[in-house]
Formats: structure tokens, sequence, C-alpha cells
């Protein structure tokens, strides 16, 4: 054999050695490659998890403007899903859960009214306070009658409207009443704040007590008016998830959004409280 015929098979031994190591690596590549790729499969299965469906919420009458926007984003973020609202006193919605009201979840005004609830075991987790909120007076615009105080409020010939004292807004506007021990007879009780604000908005009362918030959503309609005593009677807003939830899984995500950050910011813009 000649020294030429060695080294021709001596140069094939090593590239079949090559060609080899480079299939084997090869292979391993693949089975990485297909590994990574039920990987990404499974991830994308998850992320295609999604909730659906109606989701029906319970809210306090002044929630009215806030959790509309954060049910247009809730809608935005879970295609496929629809949030409604029922807005009105809380003791009011209290009572239409307890009576068997379909809804999936309730934010009331007040631990006392979610209170209701949860005596009658209507709620599914534990209620948890999202937001605060502090009374504030709203008179008509411009102040002509020059109120500067909630003892200006029981002036002779003033029209003043109050939320009911069943109500979270009565209930706190009767705490500051009688921390200042003063006597107050409104023209008239109403049912939740927003009944209130609107006497003032459409000139049939001369002020109202109400929550900041409430002044705020109503702009130029009514000029507010603070008053030291609503810091004696600031009210923590409770949310909850209910027992017989139509949509638990949507419901959970919505509650998720109104504690998230994102949540929290579109609340403390509309002037509520951090909880």
């Amino acid at each position: 054999m000649t020294r030429y015929t060695r080294r021709t098979r001596r140069t094939l031994q090593v590239t079949g050695v090559g060609v080899a190591a480079l299939l084997a690596l090869s292979a391993c590549s693949s089975g990485s490659d297909s590994s990574s790729k039920k990987d990404s499969s499974s991830a994308s299965k998850d992320s295609a998890k999604k909730v659906t469906g109606t989701v029906t919420v319970f809210a306090a009458a002044s929630l009215k403007e806030s959790f509309t926007t954060l049910g247009k984003d809730f809608e935005k973020a879970h295609p496929g899903t629809k949030v409604t609202f029922s807005f009105s006193g809380s003791d009011t919605l209290a009572a239409s859960i307890t009576g068997g009201a379909p809804a999936d979840v309730f934010a009331a005004a007040s631990p006392k009214t979610m209170a209701i609830v949860t005596d009658k075991k209507d709620a599914a987790t534990a209620p948890s306070t999202f937001v605060r909120n502090q009374l504030e007076i709203a008179t008509l615009p411009g102040n002509p009658d020059k109120v500067a105080s909630l003892k200006d409020l029981t002036k002779s010939g003033l029209k003043v409207v109050l939320c009911d004292k069943t109500v979270p807004c009565g209930a706190a506007a009767q705490k500051a009443l009688d921390a200042s021990k003063l006597k107050l007879t409104p023209a008239s009780y109403e049912q939740d704040v927003k009944s209130a604000l609107t006497k003032v908005e459409l000139k049939e009362a001369d002020a109202a007590v109400v929550y900041k918030t409430d002044v705020k959503a109503a702009g130029g309609k009514v000029d507010g008016v603070e008053f030291p005593e609503s810091a004696n009677a600031i009210n923590d807003y409770p949310i909850a998830l209910l027992k017989d939830a139509p949509n638990a899984a949507a419901a959970k995500e919505f509650i998720a959004l109104v504690q998230s950050a994102e949540g929290q910011k579109v609340l403390t813009a509309a002037g509520f409280l951090k909880p």
C-alpha cells in the first residue's frame, strides 16, 4: 500500500468521525429545539387561557365614574368580556344581594353595609378595603349663600339635602354633625349620594353633604366646601367576591384590577383616598 493511500484512508476516517460528531450535535440541537417548541407551545396555551363573559358589579353610587372607567379598561384587557354595573345606595344593593339578586362583585361605601352581606354569608371572600372617601359640602356654583362651614348649613332659610342615615354618606354626615353638636333638619333625605348631588345641580337645593369625589365629578355644576369635621367621618370602601357569583373567574380579575396600581391610579384621580 502506498503512502498516499494510507494518508487518504486516515483522512477519510477523520472526516467520518467529524461527520458523526456533527450529526450527533445536530440531533441534540433538534431535540433541544423540539423541547423549546413544546415549552413555547405550552406557554402559548397558558396565555390563551382567558376570562370571558359578563361580570355583574354592584357598586356604591359614588363609584360610578371611576368604576365605569375601570370597566372599559377591563373589557379592553380581556376581549370577550362585558362589565355591567348597578350603582345605588350601598344599603339598597346589600338588600338586593341578600334577597337573591345575581351579582359577581359587591363594592360598598362602608364596612357596615358590607356586613349586611357577610352576615348572611353571601360573600365568597373576606371584604378588602380598596379606597376611602371624605365628605364635602356641595353648593350652588359661586357659593351664593357663602357657606364656609358645617355650621353654616344650619342657617335659617337654607335648603340643605342629606343622604338618608341608612346610606353610608348619610351616616357619615350625621356622625360629623353629632361630633360638632349641630342639629340640621334637611329639606329631604336622599337614597344615594348622586341623588343628593343632583338636587344641587338642578338648583332644587342650596347645598348638600356629599363626597369629595362627587363634587369633583360634577365639575362646574357645583362648588365644593371642605370642613374639618369630615376628617372624623371618613368611609372605608370594601370590595368582595359574592358567594354565588355567576362568573367568579372574571369577577376575581376585576377585583384584582380595582386593587392594582392601575386601578388605584384611576380611583385617586377621581378624588378617592388610598386605603
